[in-house]
């Protein structure tokens, strides 16, 4: 990991600290990029509680009760899916912040309607609105996971 994203996973685990906070992260893309992040910062489980990793469509079923409803109308890198396994993770977790991340990194899968590089984020919070966003990123499957981890705590820290 280099200093940049070091400095800001520290960053959104001081805020996360001062808050009172506790993170959980439902990952796809970034295969527990987030989640391996966060935990590089010493005292780290003051602030994290864990990560879901949920590549496929049964895992996100399963783990983060996804609909799968959901995933066969409009698949898994979307705005609905991204806030379902944002809500899956605050309510499997002992979180009250959740971050989740479902998208293409390539660099294959791309579609004319979701190229490689979509992502899709969402940011749940106990007794708030969730929150999302979709990204388009380029680059390679590595340049596209890293911006995606940079995204995803930076819109943490600023929220």
């Amino acid at each position: 990991m280099n200093n940049e994203l070091e400095t800001l996973a520290a960053a959104v685990g001081a805020k996360l600290k001062a808050d009172g906070a506790i993170l959980a992260t439902a990952e796809s893309c970034t295969g527990g990029g987030i989640a391996e992040a966060v935990t590089r910062i010493a005292g780290s489980s003051a602030w994290f509680d864990r990560a879901f990793i949920a590549y496929s469509y049964p895992a996100k079923t399963d783990m983060l009760g996804v609909q799968t409803a959901t995933l066969d109308r409009v698949g898994a890198v979307s705005d609905a899916v991204a806030r379902e396994m944002a809500e899956g993770a605050l309510a499997r977790s002992l979180a009250t912040v959740s971050i989740a991340v479902t998208g293409i990194a390539g660099p294959d899968g791309g579609t004319v309607d979701k190229p490689v590089g979509t992502v899709w984020f969402a940011w749940a919070q106990k007794n708030k609105p969730t929150i999302s966003e979709v990204c388009v990123f380029s680059g390679d499957r590595t340049a596209v996971r890293r911006q995606t981890i940079i995204h995803a705590l930076t819109k943490l820290l600023h929220n």
